[in-house]
């Protein structure tokens, strides 16, 4: 096949192409790499093209390390191509080592939507996944030690009716759906004037599942952006008008993404989060996505897991679990990412044991 390769600097061109393409992700849209570009990430898009059509598309961020000429670099949720296609696989894959080597990029890190299986129970991988780690294994890509986003989900199939996705749920949580609503739970979306509120819900929940989250300027940021866009929808739950709870809703095509979720400390007992979930995939379906993603499960499925007592509520609706491939990362020079993926954190741990106050 021949592929030609070109740097796209319009965002609406960039969007329809990626639309085109299998795998397509939210965090591969423009609006996401322009966004980035506000948050120290320089954003480069290339597209691969057959006889006119696009084939791939993968939208790079890199990030320069400091006081050094090298840089780090990702593809978040991509690259975007049909991963069936081992020979695509392998030209695009060739294209990216060869733009990381040009920037001095220290290494490459990808996490497409790659399946292992369905399942929270370990089996052998699925075709697709053996061969595209056979691919990346040839090209000397290895399973990387940091993941930046979930490998593993919950995903709800949206093509069934609203009745045969309540009949799939768990009976309890049909019941909790049910519940909330005759308790006074009522949902509302919200606009981008209410973010300051689903933000302070936000914080309150970090605090009390003690998880790190960003400056309200990051937020701010991020969530404007894509509800100007079109591309995300905030729905807020209310007792009495007051904001009890609410998520962010992203979507891209035939798909969505629950990415954002918070609640307050106040009428938990009503547990609005049920009806938030319920609604939020109502959404989904009007706005004619397929598949309703989650956003993550545990990395090890018993309860030793911190995020098993999430996943226990997020698989009470009826979704399958989706264990995924995981990050990968490809370097050019494989003693530098040592230094870097090996050396420099041990180094930073020794020093913090030695200035750790004596008992």
């Amino acid at each position: 096949m021949t592929i030609r390769i070109a740097s796209v600097t319009s965002g609406s061109e960039w969007d329809m192409a990626l639309a085109c393409l299998p795998e397509a992700h939210v965090l591969q849209t423009w609006d996401w790499g322009d966004f980035k570009s506000r948050w120290g990430w320089q954003p480069t898009r290339l597209l691969f093209e057959e006889a006119g059509q696009p084939v791939a598309a993968a939208q790079i961020l890199r990030r320069q390390l400091p006081r050094t000429p090298l840089s780090v670099t990702y593809i978040p949720k991509g690259p975007a191509l049909d991963y069936d296609n081992a020979p695509l696989l392998a030209q695009v894959l060739s294209a990216v080592e060869q733009w990381a080597r040009q920037k001095h990029s220290l290494f490459v890190k990808i996490d497409p939507d790659i399946w292992l299986g369905s399942g929270h129970k370990d089996a052998l991988p699925l075709p697709r996944a053996t061969s595209v780690m056979k691919t990346l294994a040839e090209r000397g890509w290895r399973q990387s030690v940091e993941q930046i986003q979930f490998k593993n989900t919950v995903m709800v199939n949206l093509t069934l009716g609203e009745d045969e996705l309540l009949a799939r749920m768990k009976a309890k949580t049909r019941y909790n759906i049910r519940l909330t609503s005759r308790h006074g739970v009522r949902i509302r979306p919200g606009t981008k004037s209410d973010l300051q509120i689903f933000y302070n819900l936000y914080h309150e929940t970090s605090e009390r599942n003690q998880f790190l989250i960003r400056p309200w300027a990051y937020y701010l940021d991020v969530w404007g952006q894509f509800l100007q866009a079109g591309r995300a929808h905030l729905l807020l739950a209310e007792v009495e008008g007051e904001p009890v709870a609410g998520l962010v809703l992203f979507h891209f095509e035939q798909a969505a993404w629950y990415m954002y979720g918070a609640s307050n400390n106040r009428h938990r007992n009503l547990m609005p989060n049920y009806l938030l979930q319920w609604e939020a995939m109502r959404l989904a379906k009007h706005l004619g996505c397929s598949r309703y993603d989650m956003w993550g499960a545990p990395d090890c499925f018993d309860e030793s897991d911190p995020m098993y007592g999430v996943y226990r509520f997020k698989t009470g609706f009826g979704g399958e679990t989706m264990r995924g491939l995981g990050a990968f990362d490809y370097s050019p020079s494989a003693w530098l990412y040592w230094i870097y993926t090996v050396a420099m954190p041990r180094l930073l741990a020794l020093m913090r044991r030695q200035h750790q106050p004596k008992l």
